[in-house]
């Protein structure tokens, strides 16, 4: 995995939403079911958020320009809301199904060779999404973490939508399988709007997350006893790229190589304990009453 870039897992999610596109589509025709009809258009939003993912982590690659100065990190929270948006078309299409369905229901054929298509694609979705999700971790990628959770989804409606078929092939009672694929409709509408929301935070400049502040406000602390104080700590998240700004307060009877040695010092503990860590430091006296 260690050999694998970021973009080599945005091409393994395309590949797997095409395999998973082929089961489930397969076994929507071996049953009828609307239930796995709806597991399948999921996965069209699966295969077209991949592919705009690969797009928007392409783009943060590039390097600073001069129009774009800190980079373009900021791109991969355009693939997680564009990928709220496609989930809400696939639910709004899933729910309108679901309804027709409930109001005429139709007999499920072959449902034994249906659950087993739609098993083998969930095992992919489910073996892709743990890989999405670790990878996510090593590059601080929203654009897969956001994959990762989008097809855990997939995973848990597919077994929902599974259960449902198989219910129905015991109980004979036809609404179940509309009933599921409501349940589906709103499962991923929920999903839809966090990532969106997700997407929204990080283009408004979220602050860090709780504990990365901490680890910051630790190493600030740590350089305190040496008579040194700090005030303003600002800091954001674009993307795999974090940044940070802090003013460093030295006491005024310090040289200007003294201070800028001290924020050398502050700047290099910062970025060893927060790895990929963009630091700003701007250098003042401390007050006289504190000098």
């Amino acid at each position: 995995m260690e050999r694998f870039e970021q973009h080599h897992f945005a091409w393994l999610s395309i590949g797997a939403a095409i395999a998973t596109i082929v089961l489930k589509t397969v076994a929507w025709w071996l049953t009828g079911s609307v239930g796995l009809l709806s597991d399948a258009l999921e996965s069209f939003v699966n295969l077209a958020g991949a592919g705009f993912a690969l797009w928007m982590i392409l783009v943060t690659r590039e390097p600073p320009d001069h129009g774009h100065p800190f980079g373009h990190g900021k791109a991969e929270y355009f693939s997680s809301g564009f990928e709220g948006l496609l989930i809400l078309g696939a639910a709004a299409a899933i729910l309108w199904t679901a309804l027709q369905r409930f109001l005429t229901p139709q007999p499920i054929e072959s449902a034994g060779w249906g659950l087993v298509w739609s098993g083998v694609a969930t095992l992919i979705n489910f073996i892709v999404a743990r890989l999405l999700a670790r990878a996510g971790e090593r590059f601080h990628s929203i654009a897969l973490r956001a994959d990762s959770r989008h097809l855990m989804t997939d995973v848990w409606t597919s077994c929902g939508v599974m259960a449902g078929v198989a219910l129905v092939a015991w109980t004979g009672w036809l609404r179940i399988d509309p009933l599921l694929a409501f349940a589906v409709g709103l499962h991923i509408t929920w999903e839809a709007w966090k990532l969106l929301r997700e997407s929204v935070d990080g283009l408004m400049d979220r602050s860090l997350d709780g504990p990365a502040l901490e680890v910051a406000r630790d190493v600030l602390e740590s350089f305190k006893a040496r008579g040194v104080a700090f005030k303003d700590l600002r800091t954001r998240q674009a993307g795999a790229s974090a940044f940070l700004q802090v003013v460093v307060l030295v006491p005024g009877g310090w040289s200007v190589r003294e201070g800028h040695g001290l924020v050398d010092e502050v700047e290099a503990a910062l970025q060893a304990s927060l790895p990929g860590l963009e630091v700003t430091t701007h250098l003042e006296p401390l007050p006289e009453s504190l000098d």
